[in-house]
């Protein structure tokens, strides 16, 4: 074979190289619902710590993603089951009945639900405010009359008996009411104990008396604080049970409230229970920790305050169709991201550093 033959050869071959089919990008779609900080849409774009998730396993297994936004937490779940879908991420509580129907990544997210309360319905009780309070104000000025009175009739039984009471009327009326006082916090003094019949009877009513009065005290402190307890937020589960509630139909919250029989508004998506919630119309919310987290940090700043620890701890996964060859995939890249640091990097990014 001649060199012009050769060269002719490795013109036709380099000229055919175009022609030759490149292996396109497995195209996946992914469904999706607003769920912030997990899934949302910020100036036209998809983003969110699941969103950046996604696009993570995705470039490890180059796939060509395509975002799916429905409406509503339940169209998402039953487009993949039906196969409309290939995969649904946001924040999908991994469930025993959804498994059943569908397939679960490993987990990707640690949640749990949290309550929410209006921020004008908080109420913490204080001791400042029971100190505060008209009750306790009426128990101090009657102790006040009660303790002036007797030391001013101490006064008339010792006056002459003991020379600590032997001052005119209008420079005893201190030390009268200082020594009465002293009776009831100390028990007296041993160098002024009263000395005619009459002081000594009426100081034993005194140190007898004085144990109601301390005890008028502390009764009125505590009353004050219990009735802000009562009257005040919502602390605990337990304090849902004849309130409005609300949360999000078909959600792990609601099969929460469902089991605890306590009843609750069940809305179709986030957007109407927040709307309502900021209408004021539902003044307690029980929802995933994370979002009602992120909510009182951003649109609901002022507006709503988030109560207590977490409860009924859950996990988030990837979904997918039932028997899908894609899931062992998936839990490779998501293992791979967590061995490198990447799903570190992303949870920061969100969710700042772990507490």
């Amino acid at each position: 074979m001649t060199l012009r033959s050769l060269w002719f050869c490795l013109i036709t071959v380099l000229m055919s190289l175009p022609a030759l089919p490149l292996r396109a990008q497995e195209q996946v779609v992914v469904n999706t619902v607003t769920r912030p900080p997990f899934s949302m849409q910020v100036g036209g774009q998809d983003v969110g710590f699941t969103m950046d998730l996604m696009r993570e396993v995705a470039r490890r297994l180059t796939w060509d993603i395509k975002i799916n936004r429905v409406d509503s937490f339940v169209q998402m779940l039953e487009e993949v089951e039906r196969g409309e879908a290939d995969m649904a991420a946001a924040n999908i509580s991994i469930t025993a009945g959804r498994e059943a129907v569908m397939d679960f990544s490993q987990p990707i997210f640690e949640s749990g639900l949290q309550i929410m309360l209006h921020e004008d319905d908080i109420s913490e009780p204080s001791l400042i405010a029971a100190l505060l309070s008209w009750d306790l104000f009426a128990a101090i000025g009657i102790a006040f009359v009660i303790l002036l009175v007797g030391g001013m009739l101490m006064w008339i039984f010792e006056r002459r008996a003991q020379p600590y009471f032997d001052r005119p009327l209008k420079e005893a009326w201190f030390p009268s009411f200082w020594w009465a006082l002293n009776l009831v916090v100390n028990g007296g003094f041993e160098e002024r104990v009263p000395r005619s019949f009459l002081g000594r009877i009426f100081g034993v009513l005194l140190v007898l008396s004085s144990l109601f009065v301390v005890s008028v005290f502390v009764a009125k402190i505590t009353a004050a604080m219990t009735v802000e307890a009562i009257n005040g937020s919502v602390n605990s589960v337990n304090d849902l049970y004849g309130k409005r509630v609300g949360t999000i139909q078909g959600s792990t919250a609601a099969g929460f409230l469902d089991r605890r029989e306590i009843d609750y508004v069940a809305f179709p998506g986030l957007g109407e229970l927040l709307k309502d919630f900021e209408a004021g119309e539902t003044r307690i919310v029980v929802f995933d920790s994370p979002v009602l987290n992120h909510y009182v940090k951003t649109d609901g700043a002022g507006i709503g305050h988030v109560m207590g620890r977490k409860f009924l701890t859950e996990y988030y996964g990837i979904i997918f169709p039932q028997g899908s060859d894609r899931v062992e995939a998936a839990n490779r890249a998501l293992l791979s991201m967590q061995e490198d640091g990447t799903y570190e990097t992303l949870y920061r990014k969100w969710f700042g550093s772990r507490s």
